[in-house]
């Protein structure tokens, strides 16, 4: 197995609406070329995604109990550039997300920092956001 310099295994991201769910991040990680990896519905509601190896999931809690979005926690993901950060804002909303944070630059964040956030259909807060350093960032 090739090293791999993330310090995080998997997130998983508990939905009540789980066909509704995968449509939508079928529809918004397509922007970053990010599609499904695995699928364990035959035994268990849940999709992973990623590139190489399951790293985000969406599923069913397992406990049977509604799948609630924690306050403070967000999902952000790598994106290339201003094109893809744009390209999954607007995916979100079409699929149904709302907007909590328009592109752009966020200077506190660091001064190579370009990003948007959007809340998915169960609220959970998702964040596409690229590191442009070299770059003039400000609009």
């Amino acid at each position: 197995m090739m090293e791999n310099p993330s310090i995080l295994s998997h997130v998983s991201l508990g939905t009540n609406r789980f066909a509704e769910a995968v449509a939508f991040y079928d529809k918004v990680l397509a922007t970053f070329g990010i599609g499904r990896i695995l699928d364990v519905t035959e035994h268990f509601p849940a999709i992973a995604y990623a590139r190489a190896y399951p790293e985000f999931w969406i599923q069913q809690p397992f406990n049977g109990k509604p799948a609630e979005a924690a306050n403070g926690i967000h999902i952000a993901f790598m994106a290339k550039n201003r094109e893809e950060v744009h390209a999954f804002y607007e995916a979100a909303l079409a699929a149904g997300g709302k907007g909590d944070g328009e592109p752009g630059t966020r200077p506190h964040y660091g001064d190579a920092y370009y990003g948007c956030f959007v809340r998915d259909l169960d609220g959970h807060k998702i964040e596409a956001m690229a590191w442009l350093a070299g770059e003039v960032v400000g609009e």
